[in-house]
């Protein structure tokens, strides 16, 4: 696909009153979507009658069982669409994984088929050519399996996606590249994909943190040997840390890994917890688009491909800063990235960016443990892996 200029670039957005409800009953993140899409308006993001320039926004469909059941078991879903399962200590709530970090919550049955409905809908919008990039800020569910719920992730609305537009018609069976940029490796995303048929039409690339005792462990979270027997199941784990100055050294793999695999369609992941200022406290990541590196910087990055493009959300647990990120990076899609000083827009939820009242979300001054040797690694390893993508996909 030849590469949209900005100007041309149709940008939309998922969102309806709804969504925003059930999105904010999330137990890890109550109240982080209304955050989210209250924030964009306030900055002006959104198309309308005064602003021809703004994302379209798309009221997302809700996914039918038949939708959900592409790639979740039929048990599990019966137990998470029932508004009123039995929840007694070890029986089906434990099977499913609807306990500690994934308690069930009233709306849990809403909340399924909506969170799937909106990823699956910017898909679609793809797909159909309505849009040459799409925003859904309240998907990337990216720990939930298929008959259980994880790390605060009860539906895999990204493997629905993948498998959405691995199917659709083209000129040639279109190619789906997955590049997740959340802190935590994407095990409900890679695994279920890992040790497909080659040549694979769908490739995951998986940038993350990774240390003994560190959520989800799993050997795949390890930086993926250049000699793997899947070449479509890629990951680069990083250090405690990790800053502009080395997601900027990794980037030339990820372009690497891109221009190799030819993707008709990209779909990313961009968990906000990573950035400087989340509680987790592992990376020190910029957001500024201006600065090399930062994931502003890889979003406007991504964007120069060209490709057909699903912008997901994830991780993010400082959510005033998580709605700044978000915004933000709906500017960059639109083309017009907001000076990161500009002050906050006043409307009703403007209190909770004190004490700033900013758009910025500063980097801090933590050590970067990435060192030089390691990024050579990755640079060598990912020289070799995007050699043998390019021959088998040829």
């Amino acid at each position: 696909m030849d590469e949209v200029s900005e100007s041309r670039r149709q940008v939309a957005y998922i969102v309806s009153e709804e969504l925003i409800k059930v999105s904010s009953l999330l137990p890890s993140n109550r109240g982080r979507s209304k955050l989210v899409h209250q924030l964009v308006v306030a900055c002006g993001l959104l198309r309308s009658r005064k602003n021809a320039s703004g994302a379209i926004p798309v009221r997302p469909t809700v996914a039918n069982r038949e939708d959900l059941a592409t790639f979740h078991d039929g048990d599990y879903l019966d137990y998470v669409l029932d508004p009123a399962p039995r929840r007694q200590p070890g029986g089906q709530a434990k099977e499913f994984g609807i306990e500690d970090d994934c308690p069930w919550f009233a709306g849990l049955h809403l909340y399924v088929p909506l969170i799937a409905g909106c990823a699956l809908t910017a898909a679609q919008l793809l797909i159909e050519q309505k849009a040459d990039v799409a925003l859904a800020w309240d998907g990337g569910r990216h720990h939930a399996q298929k008959g259980e719920a994880s790390g605060f992730c009860y539906v895999a609305d990204i493997p629905l996606v993948l498998l959405r537009l691995k199917r659709a018609q083209g000129p040639r069976r279109p190619r789906v590249m997955y590049l997740d940029l959340d802190l935590h490796f994407a095990d409900g995303v890679s695994i279920p994909f890992a040790k497909q048929q080659q040549p694979s039409r769908i490739l995951t690339l998986s940038i993350h943190h990774a240390s003994p005792g560190f959520f989800p462990a799993h050997p795949l979270a390890e930086l993926t040997p250049a000699d793997t027997a899947d070449p479509f199941t890629l990951s680069i784990p990083l250090a405690r840390g990790a800053s502009n100055k080395t997601f900027h050294s990794i980037w030339g793999s990820i372009e690497r890994v891109k221009e190799a695999f030819r993707p008709d369609f990209v779909v990313v992941q961009c968990g906000v917890d990573g950035l400087s200022g989340d509680p987790l406290a592992i990376w020190n990541w910029g957001l500024n688009a201006e600065d090399e590196g930062s994931l502003g910087w890889y979003v406007r990055g991504i964007l120069a491909w060209g490709a057909r493009t699903l912008f997901l959300g994830g991780g993010g647990y400082h959510s005033p800063n998580a709605a700044r990120a978000w915004t933000y990076l709906t500017s960059v899609a639109l083309g017009s990235p907001f000076a990161p000083d500009l002050p906050v827009p006043e409307h009703s939820l403007w209190p909770y960016y004190a004490p700033s009242f900013t758009m910025e979300v500063e980097t801090g001054n933590m050590s970067d443990h990435n060192d030089g040797a390691y990024l050579s690694q990755v640079d060598d390893t990912f020289k070799q892996l995007a050699t043998r993508l390019q021959d088998v996909c040829s």
